[in-house]
Protein backbone atom coordinates (compact mmCIF):
# COMPACT_ATOMS: atom_id res chain seq x y z
CA UNK A 1 0.00 0.00 0.00
CA UNK A 2 1.65 3.12 -0.94
CA UNK A 3 1.68 6.16 1.67
CA UNK A 4 -1.09 7.91 -0.43
CA UNK A 5 -3.27 4.64 0.18
CA UNK A 6 -2.35 4.56 3.59
CA UNK A 7 -3.59 8.04 4.29
CA UNK A 8 -6.99 7.60 2.52
CA UNK A 9 -7.50 4.68 4.56
CA UNK A 10 -6.78 6.48 8.17
CA UNK A 11 -9.01 9.19 7.22
CA UNK A 12 -11.30 6.80 6.09
CA UNK A 13 -11.25 4.57 9.04
CA UNK A 14 -11.47 8.56 10.93
CA UNK A 15 -14.49 9.46 9.53
CA UNK A 16 -16.43 6.03 10.48
CA UNK A 17 -15.80 6.46 14.00
CA UNK A 18 -18.28 7.63 15.92
CA UNK A 19 -17.31 10.51 17.54
CA UNK A 20 -18.65 10.04 21.54
CA UNK A 21 -17.48 9.84 24.83
CA UNK A 22 -18.65 6.83 26.85
CA UNK A 23 -19.56 7.75 30.29
CA UNK A 24 -20.20 4.64 32.73
CA UNK A 25 -23.05 4.65 34.91
CA UNK A 26 -22.43 6.26 38.14
CA UNK A 27 -21.59 4.62 41.02
CA UNK A 28 -21.82 7.45 43.84
CA UNK A 29 -22.09 11.13 43.81
CA UNK A 30 -23.44 14.12 44.95
CA UNK A 31 -26.37 16.71 44.42
CA UNK A 32 -25.49 20.57 45.11
CA UNK A 33 -28.32 22.36 46.31
CA UNK A 34 -26.88 25.42 45.16
CA UNK A 35 -23.28 27.43 44.49
CA UNK A 36 -24.35 29.57 47.60
CA UNK A 37 -22.48 29.89 50.50
CA UNK A 38 -21.84 31.75 53.75
CA UNK A 39 -17.90 31.28 52.77
CA UNK A 40 -15.77 32.29 50.10
CA UNK A 41 -12.78 29.27 50.72
CA UNK A 42 -9.84 30.20 49.25
CA UNK A 43 -9.22 26.34 48.09
CA UNK A 44 -12.83 26.17 46.67
CA UNK A 45 -13.10 23.71 43.77
CA UNK A 46 -16.64 25.07 42.68
CA UNK A 47 -15.84 28.38 43.39
CA UNK A 48 -19.09 29.26 45.66
CA UNK A 49 -20.05 32.03 47.35
CA UNK A 50 -22.28 34.30 48.92
CA UNK A 51 -22.00 36.28 45.65
CA UNK A 52 -23.69 33.66 43.50
CA UNK A 53 -27.59 34.39 42.52
CA UNK A 54 -30.00 32.88 45.22
CA UNK A 55 -31.06 29.62 43.01
CA UNK A 56 -31.70 26.76 44.44
CA UNK A 57 -32.56 22.93 42.58
CA UNK A 58 -36.48 22.35 42.33
CA UNK A 59 -38.05 19.91 44.13
CA UNK A 60 -39.37 18.47 41.19
CA UNK A 61 -35.60 18.30 39.51
CA UNK A 62 -34.10 16.62 42.49
CA UNK A 63 -36.58 14.29 42.73
CA UNK A 64 -36.44 13.21 39.00
CA UNK A 65 -32.69 13.07 39.35
CA UNK A 66 -32.59 11.15 42.79
CA UNK A 67 -34.89 8.87 40.94
CA UNK A 68 -32.55 7.97 38.45
CA UNK A 69 -29.38 7.42 41.03
CA UNK A 70 -31.37 5.11 42.28
CA UNK A 71 -32.04 3.18 39.39
CA UNK A 72 -28.41 3.66 38.56
CA UNK A 73 -27.54 2.27 42.10
CA UNK A 74 -29.71 -0.80 41.76
CA UNK A 75 -27.18 -3.73 43.06
CA UNK A 76 -24.49 -1.88 43.49
CA UNK A 77 -24.86 -1.87 47.26
CA UNK A 78 -25.75 -4.29 49.69
CA UNK A 79 -29.30 -4.25 50.66
CA UNK A 80 -30.41 -0.53 52.65
CA UNK A 81 -26.46 0.10 53.61
CA UNK A 82 -26.53 2.79 55.73
CA UNK A 83 -23.15 3.28 56.32
CA UNK A 84 -21.05 6.43 54.76
CA UNK A 85 -18.33 7.10 53.24
CA UNK A 86 -16.90 10.20 50.88
CA UNK A 87 -17.13 7.69 47.70
CA UNK A 88 -20.26 5.90 48.17
CA UNK A 89 -23.84 6.51 47.99
CA UNK A 90 -25.15 10.19 47.26
CA UNK A 91 -24.27 13.11 49.68
CA UNK A 92 -26.10 16.18 49.56
CA UNK A 93 -23.90 19.93 49.03
CA UNK A 94 -23.02 23.32 47.93
CA UNK A 95 -22.17 25.84 48.55
CA UNK A 96 -23.56 25.31 52.09
CA UNK A 97 -26.76 23.45 52.22
CA UNK A 98 -27.89 24.44 56.05
CA UNK A 99 -28.51 28.22 54.06
CA UNK A 100 -31.96 26.87 52.69
CA UNK A 101 -32.53 23.99 55.43
CA UNK A 102 -36.32 23.18 54.55
CA UNK A 103 -35.13 22.22 50.76
CA UNK A 104 -32.52 19.93 53.02
CA UNK A 105 -34.84 18.03 55.25
CA UNK A 106 -37.25 17.67 51.68
CA UNK A 107 -34.42 16.12 49.59
CA UNK A 108 -33.49 13.85 52.45
CA UNK A 109 -36.88 12.18 52.73
CA UNK A 110 -36.66 12.04 48.94
CA UNK A 111 -33.85 9.71 48.99
CA UNK A 112 -35.47 7.84 51.94
CA UNK A 113 -38.18 7.05 50.25
CA UNK A 114 -36.34 6.01 47.12
CA UNK A 115 -33.80 4.08 49.42
CA UNK A 116 -31.08 5.38 48.45
CA UNK A 117 -27.91 4.20 50.50
CA UNK A 118 -25.69 5.77 52.59
CA UNK A 119 -26.76 9.63 52.64
CA UNK A 120 -24.88 12.25 54.01
CA UNK A 121 -24.79 15.78 54.11
CA UNK A 122 -21.65 18.15 53.53
CA UNK A 123 -21.40 21.43 56.12
CA UNK A 124 -19.36 24.26 57.14
CA UNK A 125 -20.83 24.39 60.28
CA UNK A 126 -21.72 27.89 59.80
CA UNK A 127 -25.28 27.20 61.48
CA UNK A 128 -24.27 25.55 64.79
CA UNK A 129 -24.52 28.64 66.81
CA UNK A 130 -25.91 26.76 70.08
CA UNK A 131 -26.26 23.19 71.33
CA UNK A 132 -30.61 23.36 71.36
CA UNK A 133 -30.35 24.54 67.21
CA UNK A 134 -27.73 22.17 66.08
CA UNK A 135 -28.92 19.27 67.77
CA UNK A 136 -32.58 19.69 66.93
CA UNK A 137 -31.60 20.04 63.41
CA UNK A 138 -29.20 16.86 63.26
CA UNK A 139 -32.63 14.99 64.66
CA UNK A 140 -34.50 16.08 62.25
CA UNK A 141 -32.50 14.89 59.20
CA UNK A 142 -31.68 11.90 61.08
CA UNK A 143 -35.62 11.54 61.36
CA UNK A 144 -36.44 12.03 57.48
CA UNK A 145 -33.80 9.32 57.24
CA UNK A 146 -30.21 10.86 56.65
CA UNK A 147 -28.10 8.69 56.79
CA UNK A 148 -25.04 10.76 58.02
CA UNK A 149 -23.07 14.08 57.88
CA UNK A 150 -19.64 15.18 57.10
CA UNK A 151 -18.42 17.93 59.04
CA UNK A 152 -15.75 20.30 56.55
CA UNK A 153 -12.53 21.45 58.70
CA UNK A 154 -9.64 23.05 57.23
CA UNK A 155 -7.85 26.69 57.64
CA UNK A 156 -9.94 28.13 54.56
CA UNK A 157 -13.12 27.37 56.63
CA UNK A 158 -11.58 28.70 59.80
CA UNK A 159 -11.24 32.62 58.19
CA UNK A 160 -15.08 31.89 58.55
CA UNK A 161 -16.76 30.34 60.82
CA UNK A 162 -15.46 30.01 64.15
CA UNK A 163 -13.68 26.81 65.45
CA UNK A 164 -16.19 26.47 68.22
CA UNK A 165 -19.38 25.75 65.41
CA UNK A 166 -17.20 23.25 63.69
CA UNK A 167 -16.39 21.59 67.42
CA UNK A 168 -20.12 21.76 68.54
CA UNK A 169 -21.15 20.41 64.89
CA UNK A 170 -18.59 17.33 65.21
CA UNK A 171 -19.69 16.69 68.97
CA UNK A 172 -23.36 16.79 68.27
CA UNK A 173 -22.95 15.00 65.08
CA UNK A 174 -21.44 12.07 66.83
CA UNK A 175 -23.94 11.77 69.52
CA UNK A 176 -26.70 11.31 66.92
CA UNK A 177 -24.99 10.16 63.79
CA UNK A 178 -22.96 7.77 66.15
CA UNK A 179 -20.16 6.17 63.96
CA UNK A 180 -21.69 8.03 60.77
CA UNK A 181 -19.56 11.11 61.06
CA UNK A 182 -16.34 12.30 58.64
CA UNK A 183 -14.54 14.83 59.87
CA UNK A 184 -12.93 16.35 56.30
CA UNK A 185 -9.79 17.02 57.60
CA UNK A 186 -9.26 15.01 61.10
CA UNK A 187 -5.26 16.69 60.33
CA UNK A 188 -6.90 20.07 60.75
CA UNK A 189 -9.54 19.08 63.14
CA UNK A 190 -6.57 17.50 65.80
CA UNK A 191 -3.94 20.97 64.52
CA UNK A 192 -6.51 23.46 65.66
CA UNK A 193 -7.13 22.04 69.06
CA UNK A 194 -3.38 21.92 69.90
CA UNK A 195 -3.04 25.02 68.97
CA UNK A 196 -5.93 26.15 70.90
CA UNK A 197 -7.85 27.64 68.17
CA UNK A 198 -10.63 29.87 69.21
CA UNK A 199 -13.07 32.33 66.70
CA UNK A 200 -11.63 32.31 63.47
CA UNK A 201 -8.65 33.52 62.49
CA UNK A 202 -6.91 34.64 58.83
CA UNK A 203 -5.17 32.49 56.98
CA UNK A 204 -1.62 34.53 56.80
CA UNK A 205 -1.92 33.96 60.41
CA UNK A 206 -2.61 30.57 60.70
CA UNK A 207 0.26 29.75 58.52
CA UNK A 208 2.84 31.89 60.79
CA UNK A 209 1.28 29.56 63.55
CA UNK A 210 2.56 25.92 61.59
CA UNK A 211 5.80 24.34 59.74
CA UNK A 212 4.55 24.92 56.07
CA UNK A 213 7.18 22.04 55.15
CA UNK A 214 4.91 19.57 56.29
CA UNK A 215 1.94 21.20 54.94
CA UNK A 216 1.47 19.34 51.20
CA UNK A 217 2.61 15.78 53.03
CA UNK A 218 -0.35 15.98 55.99
CA UNK A 219 -3.14 17.16 53.59
CA UNK A 220 -5.23 16.90 50.62
CA UNK A 221 -5.27 20.34 49.06
CA UNK A 222 -6.49 19.90 45.09
CA UNK A 223 -4.97 22.39 43.32
CA UNK A 224 -8.00 23.41 41.19
CA UNK A 225 -11.08 25.72 41.10
CA UNK A 226 -10.15 29.03 43.36
CA UNK A 227 -7.23 27.12 44.96
CA UNK A 228 -4.65 28.43 41.94
CA UNK A 229 -5.72 31.63 42.28
CA UNK A 230 -6.02 32.50 45.99
CA UNK A 231 -3.13 30.22 46.95
CA UNK A 232 -1.06 29.64 43.81
CA UNK A 233 2.33 31.49 46.09
CA UNK A 234 2.02 27.78 48.06
CA UNK A 235 3.31 25.69 44.75
CA UNK A 236 6.16 26.47 41.99
CA UNK A 237 4.49 27.03 38.89
CA UNK A 238 5.12 25.38 35.39
CA UNK A 239 4.97 27.33 31.19
CA UNK A 240 1.83 25.82 30.23
CA UNK A 241 3.74 23.06 27.76
CA UNK A 242 4.94 21.44 31.14
CA UNK A 243 1.04 20.23 30.56
CA UNK A 244 0.87 19.11 27.34
CA UNK A 245 0.67 15.49 26.10
CA UNK A 246 -1.72 14.91 29.46
CA UNK A 247 -4.94 14.11 29.06
CA UNK A 248 -8.17 14.22 31.21
CA UNK A 249 -10.06 11.67 29.92
CA UNK A 250 -9.32 9.71 33.06
CA UNK A 251 -11.27 12.32 35.13
CA UNK A 252 -14.10 12.93 33.17
CA UNK A 253 -15.05 9.91 32.76
CA UNK A 254 -15.20 8.25 36.43
CA UNK A 255 -18.42 6.97 37.63
CA UNK A 256 -17.54 7.83 41.26
CA UNK A 257 -18.28 10.91 43.59
CA UNK A 258 -19.74 12.85 40.61
CA UNK A 259 -21.63 16.00 41.09
CA UNK A 260 -24.99 17.00 39.85
CA UNK A 261 -25.75 20.68 40.35
CA UNK A 262 -28.72 22.73 40.93
CA UNK A 263 -29.09 23.84 36.80
CA UNK A 264 -28.85 19.84 36.19
CA UNK A 265 -25.41 19.81 34.84
CA UNK A 266 -23.37 16.08 35.18
CA UNK A 267 -19.81 17.14 36.60
CA UNK A 268 -17.48 14.60 37.28
CA UNK A 269 -13.75 14.63 38.17
CA UNK A 270 -14.38 17.51 40.19
CA UNK A 271 -14.16 19.44 37.12
CA UNK A 272 -16.17 22.44 38.11
CA UNK A 273 -17.26 24.37 35.36
CA UNK A 274 -17.35 21.48 33.31
CA UNK A 275 -20.81 19.90 32.17
CA UNK A 276 -21.43 16.43 30.93
CA UNK A 277 -25.04 17.03 29.53
CA UNK A 278 -28.36 17.94 31.57
CA UNK A 279 -28.60 14.94 34.20
CA UNK A 280 -32.33 14.91 34.12
CA UNK A 281 -32.02 12.48 31.46
CA UNK A 282 -28.50 10.28 32.75
CA UNK A 283 -30.01 7.49 30.31
CA UNK A 284 -28.83 10.03 27.66
CA UNK A 285 -25.20 11.04 28.93
CA UNK A 286 -24.53 7.23 29.82
CA UNK A 287 -25.03 6.33 26.29
CA UNK A 288 -22.44 8.68 25.27
CA UNK A 289 -21.45 12.90 24.95
CA UNK A 290 -21.48 13.41 21.47
CA UNK A 291 -17.70 15.77 21.48
CA UNK A 292 -18.75 17.17 17.92
CA UNK A 293 -20.62 19.41 19.57
CA UNK A 294 -18.16 20.31 22.60
CA UNK A 295 -14.89 21.54 21.46
CA UNK A 296 -13.82 22.27 24.63
CA UNK A 297 -14.34 18.30 25.78
CA UNK A 298 -12.65 17.23 22.77
CA UNK A 299 -9.82 18.75 23.46
CA UNK A 300 -9.80 17.53 27.08
CA UNK A 301 -10.07 13.88 26.71
CA UNK A 302 -7.33 13.99 23.93
CA UNK A 303 -4.45 16.44 25.19
CA UNK A 304 -4.70 19.83 26.87
CA UNK A 305 -2.35 21.20 24.52
CA UNK A 306 -5.62 21.19 22.08
CA UNK A 307 -7.21 23.28 24.81
CA UNK A 308 -4.43 25.68 24.87
CA UNK A 309 -4.41 26.31 21.27
CA UNK A 310 -7.86 26.19 20.43
CA UNK A 311 -8.05 29.23 23.03
CA UNK A 312 -5.08 30.84 21.74
CA UNK A 313 -6.32 30.77 18.09
CA UNK A 314 -10.30 31.10 18.73
CA UNK A 315 -10.38 33.28 21.39
CA UNK A 316 -6.90 34.76 21.60
CA UNK A 317 -5.92 34.01 25.37
CA UNK A 318 -2.73 34.56 26.28
CA UNK A 319 0.08 32.23 28.55
CA UNK A 320 0.12 33.01 32.11
CA UNK A 321 3.82 35.18 32.59
CA UNK A 322 3.80 33.74 36.15
CA UNK A 323 2.77 29.81 35.09
CA UNK A 324 0.20 27.13 36.23
CA UNK A 325 0.46 25.34 39.58
CA UNK A 326 -1.37 21.77 37.63
CA UNK A 327 -2.93 20.75 34.78
CA UNK A 328 -6.23 22.00 36.45
CA UNK A 329 -5.14 25.37 36.58
CA UNK A 330 -4.36 25.95 33.28
CA UNK A 331 -7.66 24.50 32.08
CA UNK A 332 -9.43 26.30 34.30
CA UNK A 333 -7.78 29.68 33.23
CA UNK A 334 -8.42 28.71 29.06
CA UNK A 335 -11.99 28.04 30.35
CA UNK A 336 -12.32 30.62 32.28
CA UNK A 337 -11.06 33.42 29.34
CA UNK A 338 -13.51 31.06 26.50
CA UNK A 339 -16.41 31.27 28.96
CA UNK A 340 -16.03 35.27 29.65
CA UNK A 341 -16.33 35.40 25.89
CA UNK A 342 -19.39 32.95 24.73
CA UNK A 343 -22.62 31.79 25.79
CA UNK A 344 -22.43 29.20 22.97
CA UNK A 345 -20.28 26.43 24.51
CA UNK A 346 -22.72 24.17 26.13
CA UNK A 347 -20.00 22.07 28.16
CA UNK A 348 -19.38 24.96 29.50
CA UNK A 349 -21.77 25.30 32.45
CA UNK A 350 -22.48 27.51 34.90
CA UNK A 351 -21.37 30.04 32.96
CA UNK A 352 -21.33 32.06 36.28
CA UNK A 353 -18.61 29.63 38.06
CA UNK A 354 -16.09 31.26 35.65
CA UNK A 355 -16.66 34.49 37.30
CA UNK A 356 -16.37 33.46 40.74
CA UNK A 357 -12.31 32.63 40.96
CA UNK A 358 -10.56 35.47 42.20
Amino acid sequence: MSSGDLKLAKELEGALMVSKLPIPEPFSGGLLLSYKCTNECKHCMYACSSKWKNDWISEKDAEGILNQLSSKFQGKYPSKSDTIGINYGVHFTGGEPFLNFDLLLKVTRMAHELQIPSTFVETNSFWCVDDETTREKLVQLKDAGLHGILVSVNPFILEQTPFERTERAIEISEETFDRNVIVYQPFFHHQFKRLSIRNTLPFEEYLQKIDLSGLHENIELLPMGRAPYKLGYLYLKYPAKAFFGQSCRKELTRPWHVHIDNYGNYIAGYCGGISLGDARDLDSICSGVDLEERPILDALVTDLERLYEFGVKEFGYEERKEGYVSKCHLCADVRRHIAQRTSELKELRPREFYYHFE
